[in-house]
């Protein structure tokens, strides 16, 4: 079983930059695609990127394409998430997770803390 742990949030101005870390415990880290998803306020939790067990193969919600770059490194079960230029929208509560690669993503198991993430204009 993966169990994540979200951090790096913070409060920036639009166009900055934060880095998203997730630790996962667990032996199996390896052998899942991890993926990425956020809830801004008031608003449903969506799908922002994802990546697979190898971190040969990502995708990425088209909002932030370009922008944000998923990594991983399975030597220290930690997933990344790089964010560029943020925007006022990209405002919100991040969360990691197992995934399985369809269409649409499917998430796995339950939801952490979360890191919050506040851009300001």
């Amino acid at each position: 079983q993966v169990q994540p742990v979200e951090s790096g949030g913070g409060l920036v101005q639009a166009g900055g930059s934060l880095r998203l870390s997730c630790a996962a415990s667990g032996r199996t880290f390896s052998t899942y695609a991890m993926g990425w998803f956020r809830q801004p306020p008031g608003k449903e939790r969506e799908f922002v990127a994802a990546i697979t067990s190898s971190g040969g193969g990502t995708r990425y919600a088209d909002s932030v394409k370009g922008r944000f770059t998923i990594s991983r490194d399975n030597a220290k079960n930690t997933v990344f998430l790089q964010m560029n230029n943020l925007k006022p929208e990209d405002t919100a509560v991040y969360y990691c997770k197992r995934v399985l690669l369809t269409t649409p993503v499917v998430d796995f198991g339950s939801w952490g803390q979360g890191t919050q993430v506040t851009v300001s204009s």
